[in-house]
C-alpha cells in the first residue's frame, strides 16, 4: 500500500471514470452496483474483490491498468480486521475455514474450525465470534416476535472453545435476543498463550441451537482474508433434504454457487459440502435446505391452512423480499453457459420441491429471482401430464395482441390469494439459446399468461401492479378454480 495519497487502484479508478466521461452512477449503473460504493472504492475505503477489479477494467477500457492496480495493491496490503478485533498492526489470516453443521432431527450442532496466522508485528490474544440465527427468514416480524418471547440464551448454546488442546476463555460483548458476540481469547485460568506474530494456531468452537430457533439456511460471511472455506451440512437420510446455495457481495446480487455441493451419505445421515479457495473479502455463501414436509426445520407441525408457509419452506422467496423488486441481470452468452445452466438445474428443483405441494392443473413456472438468484433465467411447465418444461433466457417480450381476457393468476410468492390479472391472448417472446443465438417465440392464451407472469418477475414486478384500479386479490379458499385450467372459447 502507498504510504501517502490515494492508494494506486482507487486513483487509476477515479482517473479512468473521469476519462471516459463517467458520474459514479453512471458507473455503477453499468456494473450493478451502488453508487455510494463506487466512492468507497474511489476513497480506498473499500478495495472490491479481483472479479470487480477486473469488470472495472473492461468497463472503463482501462487496458490492464486498473486490474494491475489493484494487483499491485493486494501484493502490498494485509487486509484490517474489523474495528477492535485486534491492534492496529495486527493481522489475521484464516488459513482454513471449516464449518460442519449437523441436524439430529430435533438441535442443531455447530463446529467451527479455523486455522489462523498471525501476518501482523503484535501478539493477538482474543478471537470475535457470532452466532445469529433467523427462524424464519424474510418474515422479520414473526423471528422478532418469536426471540422476544423466547430468546437465545448462553445456557442452552453450551458454547465450548479450544485453541489446540487449551479451552479458551470468553469475554461476552453483545448479548441480545437472536445475536450473541464473545470474544475467545487465547488465555484460561491457568496460562496464557498469544498469537505471536508468524505464528499458526488452530481454534475450535461448538455451540447447538434447538431447531425451533433455527431457521432453513446457513450463512459464511468472509471478514478475513481466508484461503479455504469448507461448509459441511449433515441431515438424517430419512428427512429427504434437498440443499441449494447462493452467494453475495457488495458488487454483485445473488448469485447461485459456482460450484454444487457434494453429497455422500454417512450412516444414517445424508452430507453436504461444499468448499472455494480464496473467497474475497465481504462475501457472503449462503447454503439453504428443506426437508420432507411433515418436519420443516422444526418441532411444531406444519400449518397446512398457509399456502405461502409452504412455499416459503419450499424454498420460494415471498413477497416484501427486496429481490423481488429487482430487475434480473442478464446472461452474457455463451460465456456464461455453464452459470445459466446451474441456475436452471436449481429452477427445475424447485419446480420438484413445489409440485409435491400443491396440484398445477393450469401449469406453473418459476423465475430465477423466486428462489433466490437475481439472474434472467424462468422455466415454465405447460399443463398435462409428461409436457416439456420450457427454458427462458433473456426473455423480453416482442410483440403482444390487442386482445385481452381476464384470468385469476395464483403466485408462489404470495400463494395465499389470487387475483384477476388482464393479459394478452397472444405474445411472441425475445430471448437466448444457451448456445447465445437469439430466438423469437409465440405464446398463445394459457400459456402466454404463464410466460408474461415469469418475465415481469425478471423484471421486478408481481402480478398486483398487472391488475386493475379498485381489484384486489381473493383468499384462495373463496376461489373456485384450484386444478382447473383456464378455459378460453
Amino acid at each position: 500500500m502507498l504510504s501517502q495519497g490515494e492508494p494506486s487502484f482507487a486513483a487509476e479508478l477515479k482517473h479512468f471514470r473521469e476519462v471516459r466521461g463517467l458520474s459514479k452512477a453512471d458507473l455503477a449503473r453499468r456494473l450493478r452496483i451502488s453508487p455510494s460504493y463506487v466512492s468507497h472504492l474511489e476513497s480506498g475505503r473499500e478495495r472490491g474483490s479481483s472479479d470487480l477489479a477486473r469488470r472495472l477494467d473492461k468497463e472503463l477500457d482501462a487496458g490492464g491498468k486498473v486490474w494491475k492496480a489493484w494487483q499491485d495493491d493486494d501484493s502490498g496490503t494485509q487486509p484490517t480486521p474489523e474495528a477492535g478485533e485486534a491492534p492496529p498492526s495486527a493481522g489475521i489470516l484464516v488459513l482454513e475455514d471449516a464449518a460442519a453443521l449437523r441436524y439430529d432431527g430435533s438441535v442443531y450442532h455447530l463446529t467451527m474450525h479455523r486455522h489462523l496466522r498471525n501476518t501482523g508485528t503484535e501478539p493477538i490474544t482474543r478471537y470475535l465470534v457470532r452466532i445469529a440465527v433467523d427462524r424464519y427468514p424474510g418474515e422479520p416480524e414473526r423471528s422478532n416476535a418469536l426471540y422476544r418471547s423466547r430468546p437465545l440464551t448462553w445456557e442452552e448454546l453450551q458454547l465450548e472453545a479450544h485453541c489446540g488442546d487449551e479451552q479458551m476463555g470468553r469475554v461476552v460483548k453483545h448479548d441480545r435476543d437472536a445475536f450473541k458476540e464473545v470474544w475467545l481469547e487465547f488465555a484460561n485460568a491457568r496460562t496464557r498463550f498469544p498469537l505471536y506474530p508468524g505464528q499458526e494456531a488452530s481454534i475450535t468452537y461448538s455451540y447447538a441451537v434447538t431447531a425451533d430457533k433455527w431457521g432453513p439456511w446457513f450463512q459464511r460471511a468472509v471478514r478475513l482474508p481466508t484461503r479455504e472455506l469448507t461448509v459441511s451440512l449433515s441431515f438424517p437420510t430419512a428427512l429427504q433434504p434437498t440443499v441449494w446455495g447462493t452467494e453475495t457481495s457488495l458488487s454483485a446480487n445473488f448469485a447461485p454457487l459456482r460450484t454444487p455441493p457434494t453429497q455422500a451419505v454417512d450412516a444414517d445421515h445424508t452430507v453436504y459440502t461444499w468448499t472455494t479457495l480464496d473467497p474475497p473479502l465481504h462475501a457472503r455463501y449462503r447454503m439453504e435446505w428443506r426437508l420432507k414436509t411433515g418436519h420443516l426445520q422444526e418441532s411444531e407441525p406444519v400449518n397446512t391452512s398457509s399456502p405461502s408457509a409452504l412455499m416459503a419452506a419450499a424454498g420460494i422467496i415471498q413477497e416484501g423480499d427486496v429481490l423481488l423488486q429487482t430487475v434480473a441481470q442478464p446472461f452474457d452468452l455463451p460465456a456464461e453457459a455453464d452459470e445459466a445452466r446451474h441456475v436452471v438445474r436449481e429452477l427445475n428443483a424447485a419446480i420438484s420441491r413445489v409440485k409435491e405441494l400443491h396440484d398445477f392443473g393450469k401449469g406453473m413456472g418459476i423465475a430465477a429471482p423466486q428462489i433466490g438468484i437475481a439472474r434472467a433465467a424462468a422455466v415454465i411447465v405447460p399443463p398435462g401430464e409428461g409436457s416439456t418444461p420450457i427454458v427462458l433466457l433473456n426473455p423480453t417480450v416482442a410483440e403482444s395482441s390487442a386482445e385481452i381476457d381476464r384470468q385469476y393468476e395464483g403466485c408462489l410468492s404470495f400463494f395465499d390469494v389470487r387475483g384477476l390479472v388482464p393479459r394478452p391472448l397472444h405474445i411472441v417472446v425475445a430471448h437466448t439459446d444457451i448456445e447465445g443465438t437469439p430466438r423469437l417465440t409465440r405464446f398463445d392464451h394459457g400459456l402466454a399468461r404463464l410466460v408474461l407472469h415469469e418475465v415481469d418477475h425478471l423484471d421486478g414486478k408481481l402480478y398486483r401492479s398487472r391488475m386493475e384500479p379498485g381489484t384486489q386479490p381473493i383468499p384462495v379458499e373463496e376461489y373456485r378454480g384450484t386444478g382447473q385450467n383456464w378455459t378460453y372459447q
